[in-house]
């Protein structure tokens, strides 16, 4: 096997990363090699070059994530492939998913500033989940009274979601753009003018047309629900109970 050609050393690379079943990064590879028979540097590039174009039309594909790089199963197979395992995939709360969305976006960011903008207490399971699964780590803390820990998010993360850096986030304006597109209502679809007429002409002499209603559109309605939400809590496992509240009659019933 001749390394110094880019498509034996696409075969090598292949089966190392298959073999590794993780992203590797191009140093880890690199080092993989004894020194006397390491290739340089851009015939590694011309090696991954080729490795990807031999990907096309099959099953799986190279990806560059934060880590490195990874050969995995197309996304277009992913419902069929899913049934290999028999346990389900973990479906995650809609509070995670705010507090995970809140640390990527803003980050570095307290648990105290999430609370701020979610307008409810964080479960410290959700904290201890993220952990856990190193999507997210403490980068330091806050210079302020309590001196609160600082949130980021992982290379762990971004690999999760097949990202290679946080610049593959989805801008939140084009988030907002995915809001479905306004339906054609029968209620409001127009009147053709002559049938219009038929009916104005149809009314007593007493009566008058009634007045036009104005028109709401979806993204109106949207905007009317956003702002009905506001301050409603959502994230019922975040609320505590409060204690009754007793009346001094009732007070003083039970005292002896």
């Amino acid at each position: 096997m001749n390394l110094n050609e880019p498509r034996d050393l696409a075969s090598l690379i292949e089966a190392f990363l298959l073999a590794s079943g993780k992203p590797q990064s191009l140093e880890r590879l690199y080092e993989l090699l004894e020194e006397a028979e390491r290739p340089e540097p851009r015939v590694f590039k011309q090696a991954l070059e080729v490795l990807g174009k031999s990907c096309s039309g099959r099953a799986f594909e190279l990806k560059e994530v934060a880590s490195g790089y990874r050969l995995q199963i197309r996304e277009d197979y992913a419902p069929w492939v899913g049934r290999l395992w028999e346990e389900r995939p973990q479906r995650y709360s809609r509070a995670l998913l705010e507090t995970l969305a809140l640390i990527a976006y803003r980050q570095p960011i307290t648990r105290g500033e999430i609370e701020d903008v979610r307008g409810v207490a964080v479960n410290s399971n959700i904290i201890r989940t993220m952990m856990e699964r190193e999507w997210i780590r403490v980068v330091g803390y806050r210079e302020v009274p309590g001196r609160p820990a600082m949130f980021a998010t992982t290379k762990a993360f971004l690999d999760h979601f097949n990202l290679k850096s946080l610049e593959d986030l989805p801008a939140l304006a084009d988030l907002r753009e995915m809001e479905p597109e306004p339906l054609l209502d029968p209620d409001d679809a127009p009147v053709p003018a002559h049938l219009q007429a038929l009916a104005d002409a149809s009314l007593g002499e007493d009566e008058e047309p009634a007045e036009p209603k104005d028109e709401t559109s979806f993204r109106s309605l949207l905007v009317e629900l956003d702002a009905m939400e506001e301050g409603l809590k959502t994230d019922f496992d975040d609320l505590r109970e409060e204690e009754p509240v007793v009346s001094v009659e009732e007070q003083g019933k039970v005292q002896p």
